[in-house]
């Protein structure tokens, strides 16, 4: 962080993990303790917050699908299962290239989670 208030960066673009989240503690602790870090430093940043990308090598949750969907339609589940939801390299691509396009204004922080990312599309 002191680097980044030395050069200064104009945007930092964080790839962080959907929070809160049931299980993964200790990695998503120190996701949610860099988040804090840029925060406190002042820095405008990007904050994109997938829970798993599925790609190459990366198409074992594809059989969590149903499970997926119908937590979704539960009420008392929805809400986690869309923030931990599985997104695609080619919607991680999109949203970071968006991120660097279009950063937020000076001093701000943008949170882009598992929704958005699924939004997100290359022109």
């Amino acid at each position: 962080m002191e680097a980044g208030r030395r050069a200064p960066i104009a945007h930092l673009v964080y790839v962080s993990v959907a929070q809160p989240a049931p299980m993964m503690h200790a990695y998503v602790d120190v996701r949610a303790r860099g988040e804090a870090a840029i925060a406190a430093a002042g820095l405008a940043a990007t904050m994109i917050r997938p829970w798993y990308v599925l790609g190459p090598g990366h198409w074992w949750p594809l059989a969590l699908k149903p499970f997926y969907w119908l937590a979704e339609q539960l009420p008392p589940t929805r809400e986690a299962a869309r923030r931990m939801g599985l997104v695609t390299l080619p919607q991680m691509v999109a949203v970071l290239v968006d991120a660097v396009e279009n950063p937020p204004a000076p001093g701000t922080i943008r949170v882009v989670d598992v929704p958005a990312i699924r939004a997100a599309q290359l022109d």
